[in-house]
């Protein structure tokens, strides 16, 4: 979790220097398996109803800013929802 962790911040610092490979494996940590692989695109689901997925696209092997900054927004909202379950 150390280097997952890192790699949030870094994507929190300048979201636009974020490799895809690193955005992958946050998406994968928080939201499981993409269900495409194989194109520029990954989609993944979240849990809400009202928007049901990240998209995320390489771009010569780094991130586009405005779809790390949806991860970002996704994953506190996750995390949010986890809180106040407790």
């Amino acid at each position: 979790m150390g280097s997952l962790k890192k790699i949030l911040e870094r994507m929190a610092g300048s979201p636009t220097n974020v490799r895809f490979s690193e955005l992958c494996k946050v998406c994968d940590r928080f939201f499981g398996k993409a269900r495409q692989k194989g194109t520029s695109h990954r989609l993944y689901r979240t849990p809400w109803a009202d928007d049901p997925r990240i998209n995320i696209q390489d771009d010569r092997g780094i991130a586009k800013a405005y779809q790390v900054k949806q991860v970002l927004t996704a994953i506190h909202r996750l995390e949010d929802e986890h809180e106040s379950e407790k």
